[in-house]
């Protein structure tokens, strides 16, 4: 029960919708119990042809009013006869037909209605259990994406969370709806007759314990298979990224047998969770139909021997409502495994939410309104993971005074592009601390920091937008002159004003509309566009022809005039 309500957690704020497919439920409950106790009235017509039989009922006067099984039979055999004797049997018999039509069509009415509510609830949890990891993942700092893979996170962030989004409507029916019918029937049940619900109640807990151990294994099965589907969206993530280098190396046979054997094992486990969960719908069924058959033979033998109250009528009646109780037995039983299943993506989901934000904002953020004097660090360390022995930085001092340019220069690896990522707060150091204008980064708001800065990395990071809202990115009411000017100093307007929308061309994913070069520029014109007091250039020019490379580093000496500037590169003929 506790992954039950692990999972039904996700639907706070739905309670109205899933209140109200629950009285609807209850009310298809109702209606349903009405259309079978017709049962009774239609077989006592059907089978006591005689009006002696009714005639002899009459006689013996209206029955006193009660609440027993004996009472209500009594007085439905009274008002029965009555009609029969006034109207004719033919006039009871198409009361009694419409009245079933009209309760089985409140029924499926009511079962609408139920599945209508349901649906915001369901949709609504997948969409806030998406916006919650999307949300989650850019919060999350760069070196928890270090120790991931993308593909398994966008699994989560899509098959886990459908998972989750279907297993949250089969909580709502197992807490719900079924056991609400079962309910019901069991109580109408008990009053027709204790001694054959005696049978069920203890049969029950025997083929609840059987499920319960088949669902334990359905979980670890799932568990492993959606993480395998985790593998597989990587591959293919890192395929697609990676093409070029996989046809240049030859590398297809050895990609595709890789490929092929993680879609092998996964293969292997989707088939294992298939046969688990196929096996909940026929296991109850067998279990309901097992109860039915010694259900069948005690009330059989009771009827027979005419020593019990039990009429075959009432018999017949009983085991119409018990049959009832089989689709919700076997709907509880499949809603269980989904259940399991969806506990084994929401733990693969936590995994992202639960992850622990080691960058965030202060609860008492310090103002930095401007840059004024010098960023400052001051005896700073750094290792990717806690704990570790062999630090990538350490005692590191530096002051930055404002409007003088620093270049960092050093072989890969040296911890360069570490050291600059630094001052947005990518990282944060494991020792030391850096501070601008006296005051420690980290008493300062993440948006606020980051607005002082222009970054440009060594790898263009485009996204699939025009060229305008590339060069304009998270900045707002940006006028199109402001960006024309930009890309010109970024030497970029000409290759621009020769596409077929200009600046409202759409540049593909990631850029792959344009060359290199091109999308370098596109970043470097970014950064000029945003005019920021303090710039971060991790190689900004490395991806450009000589040409080009002279004019944009003309213009990044002009922006970086009376501006404090971070560059970062391999050699100092770069700079």
């Amino acid at each position: 029960m506790r992954k039950l309500f692990g999972v039904l957690k996700f639907i706070k704020g739905y309670w109205r919708y899933a209140a109200l497919n629950i009285f609807f439920n209850f009310l298809t409950v109702l209606f349903s119990l009405f259309s079978l106790v017709m049962l009774i009235p239609l077989l006592e017509l059907l089978f006591r042809q005689t009006d002696e039989f009714y005639r002899n009922i009459l006689a013996q006067g209206e029955p006193a009013p009660g609440l027993s099984q004996e009472s209500l039979m009594n007085m439905l055999n009274y008002h029965l006869s009555r009609e029969i004797m006034d109207g004719g049997k033919i006039r009871v018999l198409v009361f009694i037909c419409v009245f079933m039509v009209v309760m089985v069509f409140m029924k499926n009415l009511t079962r609408y209605m139920a599945m209508y509510f349901i649906a915001p609830v369901r949709n609504g949890v997948a969409r806030d259990l998406r916006n919650r990891l999307f949300g989650k993942a850019l919060v999350l700092p760069l070196s928890y994406y270090s120790d991931e893979r993308k593909g398994d996170i966008m699994a989560r962030m899509t098959s886990d969370v459908k998972e989750v989004e279907w297993s949250t409507m089969q909580s709502l029916e197992m807490i719900f709806r079924d056991p609400l019918n079962i309910l019901v029937f069991l109580c109408f049940l008990t009053w027709l007759s204790p001694q054959l619900t005696l049978f069920i109640f203890i049969l029950l807990p025997v083929a609840g314990l059987l499920i319960a151990r088949l669902g334990k294994t359905l979980r670890k099965t799932t568990l492993r298979e959606k993480t395998l589907m985790g593998a597989l969206l990587s591959q293919m993530e890192e395929m697609l990224s990676g093409l070029k280098i996989i046809k240049g190396f030859n590398a297809e046979k050895n990609i595709g047998g890789k490929f092929r054997q993680t879609n092998e094992e996964y293969t292997s486990y989707m088939i294992r969770t298939y046969r688990l969960g196929d096996l909940s719908s026929p296991l109850s069924e067998f279990i309901g139909v097992a109860i039915l058959a010694v259900i069948t033979y005690f009330g059989g033998v009771l009827v027979l021997n005419h020593d019990s109250a039990l009429s075959a009528s009432v018999f017949l009646t009983y085991i119409a409502i018990f049959s009832q109780l089989i689709p919700p037995a076997k709907a509880i039983t499949t809603a269980y495994f989904n259940v399991q299943k969806g506990d084994a993506s929401l733990e693969r989901i936590r995994k992202i939410t639960e992850a622990e934000e080691s960058i965030r904002d202060p609860e008492h953020p310090k103002i930095i309104a401007s840059f004024d004097r010098a960023i400052e660090y001051r005896n700073v360390a750094f290792a990717y993971n806690r704990g570790d022995a062999g630090h990538v930085l350490k005692h590191i001092n530096l002051r930055i005074e404002k409007g003088k340019t620093i270049a960092l220069v050093g072989q890969s690896g040296s911890g360069k592009t570490t050291l600059a990522d630094m001052l947005p707060r990518f990282y944060d150091p494991t020792a030391g601390e850096v501070l601008i204008d006296g005051t420690n980064i980290r008493e300062v708001s993440l948006h606020q920091l980051r607005s002082l800065m222009g970054i440009v990395t060594q790898e263009s990071i485009l996204f699939n937008d025009t060229v305008f809202n590339n060069i304009a990115f998270g900045m707002s009411g940006v006028k199109e002159a402001d960006v024309i000017a930009a890309a010109k100093v970024a030497n970029a307007h000409e290759f621009i004003s020769q596409m077929p929308q200009g600046y409202q061309t759409n540049i593909g994913d990631r850029g792959s509309k344009m060359s290199g070069g091109q999308r370098q520029r596109i970043s470097i014109a970014r950064a000029v566009l945003k005019n920021p007091p303090i710039l971060i250039l991790d190689e900004a020019t490395s991806a450009l022809d000589t040409e080009s490379e002279r004019l944009v580093q003309d213009a990044l000496n002009k922006l970086m005039k009376n501006r404090t500037s971070v560059v970062i590169a391999h050699r100092l003929s770069t700079i």
